[in-house]
């Protein structure tokens, strides 16, 4: 019943799961036993089998018990440490207090022990007072002296009495720290350093001196270098002081740092160097604008320039190596001059000042006349040199350059065409070139103008050389539109009064001329732009081009015009029956044409060839219009065969002309055989009224369409009439050929019917107007 009562259960107490294991165990033998025994044969084992289950059981009921056995044993084994283990807890409680009372005993006995504490401690101040004293008394003289010293620039016996003043006051603090075991009272430290503060007057005189003759180094080396050495050499015994001071903490000694330390006169004496170079900076150049600047830069090169040499060969030497002063004094330039820069390119600057700027900073500055000469090119690497001009900001500015040259430009184009409309009106011929070709200023003057700008754009890169073509050609687009506009407004000006100017041909010439060479010129400037440059803006790529071959058809157009207009008293007697006996007509109007186009040789080729062409061209679409216009109407086929005649007579003498006026062979064959194919028109119309059977008209009006598709019913109508012996029914089959078939014009050709208007034709059964009225 114990036992039951120990493991928490009662004796008719039965576990689930034991029941539940029970039963399975139980299933899972009579499931083994009757798949064995299945068979009769099988059951005479049954013994063996029970025999050998009987033995399992027996084994692992005895491995069972041996383990249960282990581990009471443990368990005994360790309750018997527990209780020793308490019984040591006991005996060391009881020696605790016992020395707990024994303590408490003594203590009464170390009170009387503090009065003498206190003595000692009064006893070592009176002796650390005493063996001071001697030292204390000289302190006043020490700082007297000391002072003379500093201003008399002895730095290095003054440093030395300072040091010796400095090591007496920490010492006598050292003392103050051992006698007492740890940092001295505040009133302690503030008597001491009260009673030295000299000394820190001393120590900031001298630094104020030592800075006085590092920031003017540069002019000292030159004469006696002495105190400038003598500087650095104190500056030295100062940074070893605070290495020593640094390095005795960090080994984890007690000592106090003394005040004031670390001094750091190392990193002060570089950023006194730097103070020394801006200084210089803002006091030299405090106002430069206006156009003292190329002057500025050029002084602000040889100061930076006689600087460095004389830090290079004068300075460094009184330095020691590790100080690196030339490469330091170097890069401390470079910042300045950056700083400088940065002001100076926020100013408004004009196209000049700009130049001067990108040239000094983008080639002087890195030329062998600055940082790239012998004695500095060694001191430090391009790539220790930030740039003087941002990439940023020199696109700005080189922009700017740009913008204000564009500027300028498009004023001076304005100004050379003012002068060009002055030259228009002169009671002169235009001057000749040594070639004999007419010409004024305005070309040269442009053409110069673009050229200049941008040979002086590549002395500082070829990207604002680029930019400042694109910008020309802009600029010329713009002034070619403006200049087409004064050539209509001239042309019309001189409409409504011929006789003024009286050169008006003459100039009309030399614009062309100047047209060409300024095509010239556009195509030089094309020719220099690199083709991987971009675009200003988001603009169309400029066409001068375009502009230029507008303006000189305009101008080539209004010289045809004015030759119109001087044969045209000739052209209003051209094919009527007056005309057919009067041979001196023809010649007149050849005459006149020739003095006119005598002037076609003061023009550049390849507009002197095509003023010829076209003063053919337009001469024989008079011819034709007067034929249309039916100023004779023939009588009899006498009469329409004359007339054919003379109109082939007046096609090969003007073909004579035209060939006179080419001038040489070679071009008098071209002109041959291009005059040729124009004038052969004049013939075949001469065809249409010579022909005499009105019933081939139909063959004959075929051909003439097939060469001339551009032909209307209107203008054959016209030539049938001129026939005046063409039947109602043949009419009406030759007009209603040219319905059924009118062929497109083949590519290149030029029409010649197009524009010639055909009158009217008179309304039939009409009486005659006096009649009527």
């Amino acid at each position: 019943m114990s036992d039951d009562h120990e493991t928490g259960h009662t004796e008719g107490e039965v576990w689930p799961e034991l029941e539940k294991a029970e039963k399975l165990a139980r299933g899972a033998a009579l499931k083994w036993a009757s798949g064995v025994f299945y068979r009769p044969d099988q059951l005479e084992r049954l013994a063996q089998y029970r025999k050998r289950e009987t033995q399992r059981t027996a084994s692992i009921q005895l491995r069972l018990k041996s383990a249960v056995q282990s581990h009471l044993e443990g368990v005994g084994w360790g309750l018997e440490q527990l209780r020793s283990a308490r019984e040591a807890a006991r005996e060391a409680a009881r020696a605790l207090e016992e020395a707990r009372a024994g303590s408490r005993e003594n203590a009464e006995g170390f009170r009387s022990l503090d009065h003498l504490r206190e003595v000692a401690f009064r006893h070592e101040q009176l002796l650390a007072a005493v063996s001071n004293l001697p030292r204390l008394c000289s302190v006043p003289a020490v700082v007297a002296e000391t002072r003379r010293l500093i201003k008399t620039r002895q730095l290095l016996e003054a440093h030395a009495r300072l040091m010796e003043m400095e090591s007496w006051q920490n010492s006598v603090l050292w003392q103050l720290q051992r006698v007492r075991g740890g940092a001295p009272s505040p009133e302690e430290e503030a008597l001491v350093l009260g009673y030295f503060a000299g000394v820190k007057q001393l120590g900031e005189a001298l630094a104020t001196e030592l800075w006085a003759v590092i920031g003017s180094g540069l002019s000292l080396v030159r004469q006696d270098p002495t105190p400038f050495v003598s500087a650095v050499r104190i500056i030295e015994r100062e940074e070893s002081m605070d290495q020593a001071f640094l390095e005795e903490r960090a080994a984890g000694s007690r000592a106090l740092l003394p005040p004031g330390r670390p001094r750091q006169w190392r990193a002060r004496f570089f950023g006194v160097i730097e103070e020394a170079i801006a200084t210089r900076f803002r006091a030299t150049y405090l106002d430069i604008r206006g156009p003292g600047l190329a002057s500025h830069l050029t002084a602000l090169q040889n100061s930076i320039m006689s600087d460095l040499i004389a830090v290079k060969h004068l300075l460094e030497q009184c330095c020691p190596p590790h100080y690196r002063i030339a490469h330091t004094y170097l890069i401390m330039c470079h910042k300045c001059l950056w700083t400088h820069l940065q002001q100076v390119i926020s100013w408004d600057l004009d196209s000049s000042e700009i130049f001067t700027v990108l040239k000094w900073v983008l080639h002087i500055y890195h030329g062998p006349e600055m940082m790239g000469h012998p004695d500095l090119c060694s001191e430090v690497e391009a790539e220790e040199l930030k740039p003087l001009i941002s990439q940023e900001a020199l696109e700005k500015l080189q922009m700017k350059y740009v913008n204000t040259v564009r500027s300028s430009v498009s004023e001076w184009m304005h100004k050379a065409l003012e002068v060009e409309l002055t030259d228009w009106q002169r009671d002169q011929e235009p001057e000749t070139d040594h070639e004999g070709f007419y010409h004024t200023s305005m070309a040269t003057i442009i053409t110069q103008m673009l050229e200049e700008n941008v040979r002086v754009a590549l002395m500082i890169s070829e990207a604002l050389r680029d930019q400042t073509i694109l910008m020309g050609l802009y600029e010329m687009e713009s002034f070619l539109n403006r200049f087409q506009e004064r050539l209509v407004a001239f042309g019309k000006e001189h409409q409504k009064d011929r006789t003024t100017p009286k050169y008006y041909v003459h100039y009309l010439l030399a614009a062309i001329n100047n047209c060409i060479i300024l095509k010239s010129a556009t195509e030089s400037l094309q020719q220099q732009r690199s083709s991987a440059s971009p675009c200003l803006s988001s603009r169309t790529p400029p066409s001068p081009h375009v502009a230029l071959e507008k303006a000189i058809k305009r101008a080539c157009h209004l010289v045809i015009d004015e030759l119109l207009w001087e044969v045209q008293p000739q052209f209003l007697h051209v094919l009527c029956r007056s005309w057919l006996g009067d041979s001196e007509l023809m010649d007149s109007l050849c005459g006149a044409v020739e003095q006119h186009c005598n002037l076609y040789s003061r023009a550049r080729e390849p507009c002197q060839k095509q003023l010829v062409t076209e003063s053919q061209w337009a001469l024989v679409v008079e011819y034709v219009r007067a034929l249309m216009q039916k100023r004779m109407v023939c009588r009899s086929a006498e009469e329409r065969g004359h007339l054919a005649e003379r109109m082939v007579q007046d096609a090969q003498q003007l073909q004579e002309l035209f060939l006179i006026m080419a001038g040489n062979e070679e071009s008098g064959s071209g002109q041959r055989q291009l005059g040729g194919e124009l004038l052969k028109v004049l013939p075949a119309l001469a065809e249409i009224v010579r022909l005499k059977d009105p019933s081939m008209l139909t063959l004959e009006v075929s051909g003439l369409v097939a060469k001339y598709p551009d032909i209307s019913e209107e203008h054959v109508s016209v030539l049938l009439d001129v026939r005046g012996d063409v039947p109602r029914e043949v009419r009406g089959t030759v007009l209603e050929m040219l319905e059924t078939s009118a062929p497109p014009l083949p590519p290149g050709y030029r029409p010649i019917f197009t524009n010639i208007l055909v009158p009217p034709p008179s309304m039939p059964f009409c009486l005659p107007t006096v009649k009527c009225a």
